[in-house]
């Protein structure tokens, strides 16, 4: 009997705490294959075992500045500057892209749309299974509440190393919430007499400290009643899992593109 190839996955990244961690998991799922690990021509790292950097021993795959092999997908956690480099080689080699970075510029999000006509592409803001069910729970929610006083206020925690804010995921919330209950405003903390709160504005507010991983919570206010939807994650396996299960659902689709609804079915 044939046993399926498993497919091969890139990493772009690779040397960072989700790359190293896109390698560790993916070199023990026996569906993938990890063939090359990726970092800027630049990073001290260059040279080293991905494995080794990865904590799990040597896996014989040297970080490199560019991919010199065949692979099924390539997985980004990199930041916006390295962004466009994926672009062009995913879209070059013809290879399927799966983007988890975020605080990419108008500019950089209409390249990753204009490239979704050329190769499949999976871009989400969160590659967590939980964040991405929890924004369909907001979005029953935001329904549900359409018409009536709520207030919307999403809070989002992450570690003192995150370089954006808010982040993209609490954005995506707010972008799915507004879709439905049309508030018009953002407002990006408070501070001083700012006045009576308007309705048609929804706030967020950005928490960093120490080493949290990511939380998320949506408030929504009611006069005599709260409703608060809150999704944390625990360790950082939990993205990298869910960027893994997307690169298995990229393989073998057409160019458009996708998001981990797609991948969850929702």
């Amino acid at each position: 009997m044939n046993k399926t190839k498993p497919i091969r996955i890139a990493i772009h990244g690779a040397a960072g705490r989700m790359g190293q961690r896109l390698v560790a998991l993916g070199c023990n799922d026996s569906e993938l294959k990890i063939v090359a690990a990726i970092e800027a021509d630049s990073h001290p790292r260059l040279g080293y075992d991905a494995g080794d950097v990865a904590g799990i021993g040597k896996i014989n795959i040297v970080i490199a500045d560019t991919l010199a092999c065949d692979a099924d997908a390539v997985i980004d956690f990199s930041s916006p500057t390295a962004v466009d480099n994926v672009i062009t080689l995913c879209v070059e080699k013809h290879i399927p892209l799966v983007l988890a970075t975020t605080g990419l510029s108008p500019e950089q999000q209409q390249r990753v749309k204009d490239s979704a006509k050329l190769i499949p592409v999976l871009w989400s803001p969160s590659m967590s299974q939980a964040v991405i069910l929890t924004m369909k729970l907001s979005q029953i929610a935001a329904e549900a509440l359409r018409g009536s006083d709520a207030d919307v206020e999403i809070i989002e925690r992450h570690h003192r190393y995150k370089v954006d804010a808010p982040s993209g995921t609490a954005l995506k919330f707010g972008e799915k919430i507004t879709a439905v209950m049309g508030q018009s405003t953002q407002r990006h903390g408070r501070d001083g007499k700012v006045g009576e709160r308007p309705h048609n504005e929804i706030g967020y507010h950005a928490i960093r400290c120490g080493d949290n991983v990511g939380e998320h919570t949506i408030v929504f206010g009611m006069l005599g009643e709260t409703l608060e939807l809150t999704v944390k994650a625990s360790n950082r396996d939990c993205y990298a899992l869910g960027a893994l299960i997307a690169a298995k659902y990229l393989h073998g689709k057409p160019p458009a593109l996708y998001s981990m609804e797609d991948v969850l079915g929702l």
